[in-house]
C-alpha cells in the first residue's frame, strides 16, 4: 500500500516537472502584461497579435510546411528502406542498422555543419536545402518505427494473396500496407514533430529569407521573447494534444477494445 502510494507521488512529481512549465507559458500568453512575473488581469490581445504578425506567421507557415513535406517523403523513403532491410540477410540486416543508428546518435551540430557542406557543393541554401535536410535526419526514425510491425506481419498472408491470383503491388497494398500503418504513421508523426523541433541542422542549412519557428526565436533572444511567441507555443501545445487523442481514439477502436 505504502509502495504504491510513494509510486503515485513520485509520477506525480514527474508530471509536475514535465507539463508545469508549458502550463507557465499558457498562462502568460493570456497575461495582459509582457512582464513574466506580474499577473496584470486576463487578456486575448497576443493572440490577435500575432495572427497580425506577418513575420511570425510566415515562419509558422515555413515550419509547418517544413514539417509535413519532410515527414511525408522521409516516410515514403523509410518505408521501403525497412521494408529492403527487412528482406536482407542477418549480417547484412545488422550492418544497415548499424548504420541508420549513426544519425539518431551523432551531434546535431556535426550533422548540421556536415549537411551544410554538402548542400553548399550542390546547390545555393535556401528552402530547398532546408527540407533535404531535414528529409535525412528524419528516415531513420521512420525505419525504426516501422521495422517492429514488420517483425510482427505475417509474410504467408502476402504470400497467400499472391497465390490467389493477386499481383505483388495489389497484395502489398491490401494486405501488407494496412499492418504497417500503425508503425508508417508513428514514424510520420515523429519525423514531423522532430522537423518542428530541429534548430541546430535548420540553421546551418537554411539560406538568407528562410525562417522556421526555431531561428525566429532565436534571433530575437537579445531583443527578448515577445509575448505573442507564448501565444504560438500554446497553439502548437493544443494542436499536438488534439493529435494526441485523435489517434488514441483510432487506435482503440481499430483495435477493438478500450482500456
Amino acid at each position: 500500500m505504502i509502495g504504491k502510494v510513494l509510486g503515485r507521488i513520485y509520477i506525480g512529481l514527474v508530471l509536475v516537472l514535465l507539463y508545469a512549465p508549458i502550463m507557465v507559458l499558457i498562462l502568460l500568453s493570456f497575461n495582459n502584461s509582457r512582464s513574466r512575473v506580474v499577473w496584470n488581469g486576463f487578456t486575448l490581445n497576443w493572440y490577435r497579435s500575432l495572427f497580425e504578425n506577418d513575420a511570425i506567421m510566415n515562419a509558422f507557415g515555413t515550419t509547418i510546411g517544413l514539417a509535413a513535406a519532410s515527414a511525408l517523403i522521409a516516410s515514403i523513403i523509410g518505408l521501403f528502406a525497412a521494408i529492403g532491410m527487412y528482406a536482407m540477410r542477418k549480417k547484412d540486416y545488422k550492418t544497415f542498422m548499424f548504420f541508420t543508428d549513426i544519425p539518431l546518435l551523432n551531434a546535431d551540430i556535426v550533422t548540421g555543419i556536415a549537411l551544410m557542406l554538402w548542400m553548399v557543393r550542390f546547390m545555393p541554401l535556401g528552402f530547398s536545402s532546408v527540407l533535404l535536410s531535414h528529409i535525412t535526419f528524419n528516415i531513420p526514425y521512420v525505419i525504426l518505427s516501422i521495422l517492429p510491425k514488420l517483425e510482427t506481419t505475417d509474410i504467408r498472408q502476402f504470400e497467400a494473396a499472391r497465390d490467389l491470383g493477386a499481383g505483388n503491388l495489389y497484395a502489398f497494398v491490401k494486405v501488407v500496407l494496412p499492418d504497417l500503418m500503425p508503425g508508417i504513421l508513428a514514424g510520420f508523426f515523429l519525423s514531423a514533430t522532430m522537423s518542428m523541433d530541429d534548430f541546430v541542422i535548420t540553421y546551418f542549412t537554411k539560406g538568407p529569407g528562410v525562417n522556421t519557428l526555431s531561428t525566429l526565436i532565436y534571433g530575437e533572444i537579445r531583443k527578448g521573447i515577445k509575448p505573442e511567441m507564448y501565444a504560438l507555443s500554446s497553439i502548437l501545445f493544443l494542436m499536438v494534444l488534439i493529435i494526441l487523442i485523435i489517434a488514441n481514439h483510432s487506435a482503440k477502436e481499430n483495435n477493438g477494445y478500450e482500456k
